[in-house]
């Protein structure tokens, strides 16, 4: 077996107690194995049951003993067999001894692949631990599992102990339950031993790590604290968001019984002359470029090499801060993990003492890194200090990217606390809503926190495998609907929400919901039926708010894609409205700032300045609208500098005598009302001054 590949063996509790979960305990496994097809598809694995009514291996007949444990596949690669066996499996009819299964299991392992094998080795036990351990010939319980535990750091084995607790163990013994529990503990302690307790079906089913990432390192080097200091030390990822297997193209033109072939499809690319569709462009006479503006720049491959910024790889300390500073949404991209070098132990002794000391006064590093040699950017991020809880584990750190200015999105709300009080909750709508919401803490006191990440799988994921397992068999087979364990991630649990129906209830009548009517037309396209700047009052008096909608709406809607010359008000007004793209404002927004400034550049004595005025009074009301007093207030200034450096001091004192100014913060917080409040101001107002 190469030294890449795992033995896998699974050791299942299949005793009376377990009988309820065992379907999940199928489900598991079965997605264990689906998985390994996939990605470790050169795996070996076996399946050891105990609590069964028959015996059925090897120490058994050797030596005596181990009754009711089942070795019901042995140790071999991974196929689609194994996951029919683990579909189906058997009920026992008597209480199971998991110790007995440990011992078989570790012989099969050491009859496979020797005492000095020294590869990745594996025992998977899942039980409830509710049932009685017979007492050795010789020496105690404890005794025994020492001298197992040691054996098994020999042998450079190691085990993962899933034990099932809470609701799904039902009535239970709690002297038997706590002396097994003492024994699992145990084997924690002396061997490369991990016990996991889980106590929903959920849980369960994330338990076991159903696929093993061989740690590898993104950074080995020196943290520099000082030209004079540095640490030696390692970065590992800690966090990686799980993809889809890379799916790959194959022919079909092979005939099915040639085992030989491989089905690959290979892409070739061609590139042809537009003036020459029949002749092919190499690819030294081919070049790269950049659009910029209505051209293309061409660059070459050398000299986006020379502009490529290429520095050093290293890990500089660049200040330390408070905690508070680092907001958690500031966070990008993947968690790494930073520890000292293994084997240095003054590395070791530094971590520690900067961990301890940044976490007692509360503070986060700031570092700048480059992770590896030739890296074309640099990451700056934040280090958080992780004391650990127990002594046989080394303190380390986390590191968090965080983004540069161009990185953060600047979103502008209103304050809830501006809004009038008869849109703010009462008190007894808010003891409502903080009844709802403890209602659904997944984290109660007293309990075990639900949908915890460490064991929440992805349903996609594994909705995903499962499917792909039934077409490996069944090519026509449908997508299988979502397994019901993991509908529990994606919707609310139903016991749940029914056992607590009067709080859901009371919460609805606390909020009257009423029907808002959709209307065709936003409040923004209302601005294209009376412009700004117009000082028509004609009609206002002798039309309602209904009916002026109405007729609004009854008007034929045109698209308009860019600001004209004719009505550039209007159609700067019905681009604002626009919904079919996000991009509507933000390129109504700059073409009327480009016509602004083609007006003042292109004014004779003056003739186009109030025509400006009027398009910046328009600009400065659609942006208070469309919540964007920032970019007003930019251009506005950027306008005032232009003014200055051209001599166009006569249209700044316009502005002066308009009183043009800033939006201010009341503004754009004030301008967040309901469309029907904006509808009927915008038919019933006064035309101001400055319009």
């Amino acid at each position: 077996m190469a030294r890449n590949r795992e033995g896998l063996l699974l050791l299942l509790d299949v005793g009376p107690s377990m009988h309820g979960v065992l379907p999940q305990v199928e489900k598991l496994c079965s997605m264990l194995v689906q998985k390994k097809l996939i990605y470790g598809k050169n795996d070996e694995v076996g399946v050891v049951l105990f609590g069964t009514e028959d015996t059925r291996n090897e120490l058994t007949m050797q030596l005596g003993g181990y009754e009711h444990v089942v070795v019901l596949r042995d140790i071999k690669v991974v196929d689609g067999d194994l996951i029919e066996d683990l579909t189906r499996l058997p009920r026992g009819t008597v209480a199971g001894d998991f110790l007995d299964a440990i011992v078989v299991g570790m012989d099969m392992l050491i009859k496979k692949y020797g005492e000095t094998y020294k590869g990745k080795k594996r025992l998977c036990l899942i039980t409830n631990a509710l049932c009685p351990i017979k007492d050795p010939d010789a020496g105690t319980k404890e005794d025994q599992v020492g001298i197992i535990a040691v054996r098994m750091t020999a042998l450079g084995m190691k085990m993962e102990n899933i034990v099932v607790r809470g609701s799904l163990s039902g009535n239970a013994d709690q002297r038997i339950m706590d002396e097994n529990d003492i024994l699992l503990d145990l084997f924690s302690q002396k061997s490369s031993a991990k016990t996991i307790y889980v106590d929903s079906p959920t849980s369960l089913l994330g338990a076991i790590k159903t696929r093993n990432i061989s740690p590898v390192t993104v950074f080995r080097g020196d943290l520099e604290i000082s030209p004079n200091m540095k640490i030696k030390v390692w970065v590992y990822k800690k966090t990686a968001e799980e993809k889809f297997p890379t799916l790959k193209k194959y022919s079909d033109e092979a005939p099915p019984t040639d085992k030989f072939a491989t089905r690959e499809v290979k892409v070739d690319y061609e590139y042809k002359s537009v003036e020459d569709p029949s002749k092919v462009v190499p690819p030294e006479q081919r070049i790269k470029g950049y659009r910029y503006g209505p051209h293309v720049v061409p660059i070459s491959s050398a000299e986006w090499e020379t502009v490529k910024f290429k520095p050093e790889k290293s890990i500089k300390l660049l200040g330390f801060t408070d905690a508070s500073n680092i907001l958690r949404h500031y966070y990008m991209k993947d968690v790494n993990v930073l520890i000292a070098e293994p084997g240095k132990p003054r590395a070791m002794i530094a971590v520690s003492a900067l961990a301890r000391a940044m976490k007692e006064m509360n503070k986060v590093a700031i570092l700048r890194c480059v992770w590896r040699q030739g890296q074309q950017n640099v990451v700056v991020g934040v280090l958080t200090p992780n004391v650990a809880e127990k002594d046989n584990i080394p303190d380390s750190f986390y590191f968090n990217v965080l983004p540069f200015a161009e990185d953060v999105r600047e979103f502008q709300f209103p304050s809830f606390s501006n809004f009038p009080i008869s849109w703010q909750p009462n008190e007894q709508q808010q003891e409502a809503a903080d009844n709802l919401v403890k209602m659904l803490d997944l984290a109660p006191s007293g309990k075990e926190e639900t949908l915890q990440p460490d064991f929440t799988p992805n349903p996609v994921l594994e909705r995903f495998f499962h499917h792909l397992e039934l077409k490996s068999k069944h090519p026509d087979s449908p997508v299988p609907p979502l397994d019901e364990t993991l509908k529990k991630i994606t919707e609310p649990d139903a016991e749940l929400l029914a056992e607590n129906k009067s709080i859901i209830e009371t919460f609805r009548r606390q909020f009257e919901l009423k029907e808002n009517p959709k209307l065709k037309k936003s409040t923004r396209r209302l601005l294209r039926e009376k412009p700004s700047g117009s000082d028509d009052r004609d009609g206002d008096d002798g039309i309602s708010d209904a009916q002026a909608i109405n007729f609004i709406e009854s008007k034929p809607v045109t698209k308009v894609e860019k600001i004209g010359d004719l009505t550039p008000i209007q159609d700067f007004e019905v681009m604002m409205s626009r919904r079919d793209s996000p991009d509507w404002v933000a390129k109504a927004i700059e073409d009327m700032k480009k016509k602004i400034f083609n007006l003042l550049e292109n004014s004779n004595k003056g003739d186009n300045y109030p025509k400006a005025l009027e398009l910046l009074v328009a600009l400065r009301k659609g942006c208070i609208l469309e919540q964007e007093p920032k970019q007003f207030n930019d251009f506005l200034c950027r306008l005032c500098k232009f003014c200055q450096e051209k001599n166009l001091g006569s249209f700044c004192d316009l502005l002066t005598s308009k009183a043009l100014s800033l939006v201010s913060k009341s503004e754009a917080i004030d301008s967040d009302v309901t469309d029907d409040e904006a509808r009927s101001f915008l038919v019933k107002r006064e035309p101001k001054d400055e319009d």
